[in-house]
């Protein structure tokens, strides 16, 4: 093993504690956001005519109309709307959350 001087080592002392807190942030911040945008991506390529969503503004709609960037919500009698694809918060799953309306 080679010697190192006590600067360099003083150094090392030092300086774990940052790699340390440099560690604990990818772990508490930066790996679950990843998480959460692939879950996030992974929903809205699953998104297909007939689904239930909810807006990032609020508004319950079925999806009547889809591409790459545009969905057509209907959101009442003869109402429709385009959205963007990313202005999707989520889908809205009458099976899971037991809510039937």
């Amino acid at each position: 093993m080679p010697e190192f001087s006590p600067e360099v080592l003083q150094f090392i002392q030092a300086s774990w504690p940052i790699v340390l807190m440099g560690v604990i942030f990818y772990f508490l911040l930066y790996r679950p956001q990843q998480k959460e945008q692939k879950k996030r991506t992974e929903m809205l390529n699953a998104l297909k005519k007939g689904d239930r969503i909810v807006t990032i503004g609020g508004i319950y709609g079925t999806i009547t109309a889809i591409n790459d960037k545009v969905v057509t919500l209907k959101v009442a009698d003869k109402v429709e709307i385009e959205i963007a694809r990313t202005a999707v918060s989520h889908h809205q799953n009458p099976q899971k959350n037991g809510n039937n309306k």
